[in-house]
């Protein structure tokens, strides 16, 4: 296994872009392997035309996008994918193209190589129509002859940058003089443990508690005040599981916390920005009643959803009286809902990948 590689930065424009791509399909760059192509297939990561953008096409499985889109990582590891290159020779540089998802492209991605004869790559069926599915576990066994965990590092862990919507390059040096190949992509993504207090939430102490707290019946704080956040989901769904997440937060967690969805078009979002969230009661579908908290402490709680129909846009968290939370995970499954949206925001996942380099 190679050594994990630390966080690397990004370099300056390089004269590399305009050398051959030969990880590009028109001079035979081939996908053998992609962990996920849930969205999107990582076919096209090798395209030869440049990425585009249609605002109102999609497919069965969501937004049609001109790049690779896995779905988001619930499971313990990160995406990858093996791509054999059209033309062996010297990489000089490697350009990574998110553009048109700077709303929710992969935060980190590094690049490792190889050098393989024909002798050993084995006999790779071909991956066929991918969209909406993961590997199987008879192509994890294929691929893993390879052993492409232990390969070269040419570009170590590095954060990404989207620039403009339409023009998202991320170029990268690479200083080495051998041959390849072979190159795998690892996108990790950007959900993780917190690392202290300073990796979540806090808000300050409510002046407006009483100066002798009580508890109700439930052991509940009897406050007269709560602090709350709004958040715009990913992609429209349906919750079924909620994570809460306190670690770190030893003496200055919630004592309770309640958790509420509702559904809204673009314009009904932009109308409850400028009323700062003032949004009728009846909107508001209850995810979470109002739950007891405690401090430095992970909880994996149950939506209150009742039917898969139950699709939300937004979530509300409300915590009593104060406090601190590290992580809020919504988890569920997305919906086509996102059809009745008229889609301005940034979309989701993009990643495109070229291998420049000279012969």
């Amino acid at each position: 296994m190679a050594d994990t590689p630390k966080e690397g930065k990004l370099t300056r424009f390089l004269d590399f872009t305009q050398l051959i791509d030969m990880a590009s399909e028109c001079v035979g760059g081939k996908v053998l392997f992609a962990t996920d192509d849930f969205f999107a297939p990582a076919e096209n990561l090798i395209k030869s035309s440049s990425p585009s953008f249609k605002e109102h096409e999609y497919t069965q499985f969501g937004k049609w996008m001109d790049g690779w889109e896995t779905r988001r990582k619930r499971i313990p590891g990160h995406d990858w994918c093996v791509i054999q290159l059209g033309v062996q020779g010297i990489i000089r540089g490697i350009d990574v193209d998110i553009s048109y998802f700077s709303g929710s492209y992969a935060p980190r991605m590094s690049i490792q190589a190889a050098n393989l004869s024909e002798e050993r790559v084995p006999d790779i069926p071909p991956r066929g129509v991918k969209t909406g599915a993961a590997a199987t576990p008879e192509e994890f066994g294929v691929i893993s002859e390879l052993k492409s965990d232990s390969w070269e590092y040419l570009v170590p862990m590095s954060e990404l940058k989207p620039g403009d919507p339409d023009s998202g390059h991320n170029y990268f040096l690479v200083n080495s003089q051998q041959r390849w190949t072979h190159v795998r992509l690892n996108i990790f993504p950007g959900v993780g443990k917190p690392r202290s207090m300073a990796d979540g939430w806090e808000t300050a102490r409510r002046l407006d508690r009483p100066p002798v707290l009580e508890n109700d019946e439930n052991g509940l704080l009897q406050v007269p005040g709560c602090e709350w956040a709004v958040f715009r989901l990913a992609h429209p769904g349906v919750i079924t599981q909620i994570e809460i997440d306190t670690k770190y937060f030893k003496g200055n967690s919630p004592d309770s916390c309640k958790v509420d969805g509702c559904i809204l078009t673009t314009q009904e979002e932009e109308d409850m920005i400028r009323q700062k969230w003032d949004l009728p009661a009846h909107k508001w579908k209850p995810l979470l009643p109002v739950t007891k908290l405690s401090p430095n402490q992970n909880h994996l709680l149950d939506s209150l959803t009742l039917e898969l129909q139950d699709v939300i846009t937004h979530a509300r968290i409300t915590i009593t009286p104060d406090g601190g939370i590290s992580r809020l995970r919504l988890k569920g499954y997305p919906s086509s809902i996102c059809l009745l949206r008229p889609l301005r925001e940034k979309p989701m996942l993009r990643f495109s990948l070229g291998f420049r380099a000279n012969l």
